[in-house]
């Protein structure tokens, strides 16, 4: 979290954002292969890896949301981007998840390599779509917006 605002100003909000989406897809992997195996290893490294995936991702796309909004907007912006990652989002999500897992269950056990396999490559698709349609504009002024929170910065 510490070297996002350093990320952000050096690579830019496109870029910290695809780092977190790479990040879930490393992370899904690391599960699927590691569910079949006895790698600790990879474990710890895919618990790790949480932390990127959170702070690249999520908090980028608040910085983003926060940076491209008018002020009189923004609590409003936020609001709704919450309601869309950890309301609706989540509430999908687990709601697949569940179909996943009922899907690839065994006889007596689950195929864990195909159930994390899945969000890899449902992450892999989002992040090849975000990467090739996600233009932002005035990146300069979100990168000014991390480096000097709460400044008169201006903003879209």
């Amino acid at each position: 979290m510490l070297l996002l605002p350093l990320f952000i100003t050096r690579f830019g909000i496109k870029m910290a954002l695809l780092v977190g989406m790479l990040a879930w897809i490393l992370r899904y992997v690391l599960f699927a292969y590691v569910s079949s195996g006895e790698a600790v290893t990879m474990l710890l490294i895919g618990i790790a890896l949480h932390g990127v995936c959170y702070d690249f991702f999520f908090v980028s796309g608040q910085i983003y949301t926060d940076a491209k909004t008018p002020e009189r907007f923004r609590s409003a912006a936020q609001g709704l981007i919450t309601l869309a990652t950890y309301g609706l989002g989540m509430l999908v999500g687990f709601w697949v998840a569940g179909k996943v897992t009922d899907h690839y269950a065994l006889a007596a056990q689950h195929d864990w390599k195909s159930i994390w396999l899945f969000p890899a490559a449902f992450a892999a698709v989002v992040f090849v779509g975000f990467l090739l349609t996600f233009k932002p504009k005035d990146a300069a002024r979100v990168t000014a917006a991390v480096v000097t929170p709460g400044s008169d910065t201006p903003r879209l």
